[in-house]
């Protein structure tokens, strides 16, 4: 039995006939519009992002088997985002807010790929990664989301494989974003201004010491002149 793999790259849902497929599978002699039809399927959850696909056609029987590749969960994220980078300091500076709907899109992107044997689990891993890009997850941690998925507060949409955000609610978590970043701005600007005080402060009392072995000496002085005089 001999195969033959096919290693193409393809936006999500969006494959179509052309001469780039037809180079790749003409000489198979394999029904190419079945293939592009399992491989929509398969990667319709990419949707504006390229995916590589690996096809494996058994040459004697034309079978074949459709294996997406995804890239990593980070640059799913970031995509999802429009964002070209993370946070360099993701701990304390908060770049984006995703709503539950947005990590269960990318973890159902991403579910066949990862170790993870339920959607729940996934959806777990990634807030894991939107932790150090340095995003928020419905306004609140990554640890704090995970702690309110096992609790169940997201299972109806998990679930439902809800992948659509309501309008009103991606704006609730925008301003929620904006007012957290102009709150850590306020933090920031307070702590360097109590840190060049204590600068000053201290610059303060280095003249302070500074001058007073001058002022000693100049005492010293005026002390001998009356002497003399």
């Amino acid at each position: 039995m001999s195969k033959e793999k096919v290693e193409i790259i393809v936006e999500g849902g969006k494959a179509t006939a052309g001469a780039t497929m037809g180079k790749a599978f003409g000489p198979l002699k394999v029904n190419v519009q079945d293939i592009l039809k399992l491989i929509n399927e398969k990667t319709e959850a990419f949707k504006g992002v390229k995916v590589p696909v690996k096809v494996t056609v058994d040459t004697e029987t034309k079978e074949f088997e459709v294996e997406v590749g995804s890239p990593p969960v980070s640059e799913l994220i970031k995509k999802e985002l429009g964002l070209d980078k993370g946070s360099g300091t993701p701990n304390k500076n908060k770049i984006a807010n995703l709503s539950i709907e947005q990590i269960i899109k990318i973890a159902l992107m991403k579910k066949d790929s990862m170790l993870d044997k339920s959607l729940k689990s996934a959806v777990k891993s990634v807030i894991g990664s939107c932790n150090s890009l340095g995003c928020l997850i419905e306004s609140k941690t990554s640890k704090e989301v995970n702690k309110d998925i096992e609790q169940g507060k997201y299972n109806h949409l998990i679930e439902k494989k809800e992948t659509e955000t309501p309008s009103e609610k991606l704006k609730e978590l925008q301003n929620y974003l904006k007012q957290f970043q102009e709150r850590q701005k306020a933090i920031e600007a307070a702590k360097a201004a109590e840190e060049a005080k204590k600068e000053a402060e201290k610059e303060a009392k280095k003249e302070v010491k500074e001058e007073a072995p001058k002022k000693e000496g100049v005492k010293e002085t005026a002390v001998k002149e009356d002497k003399k005089e």
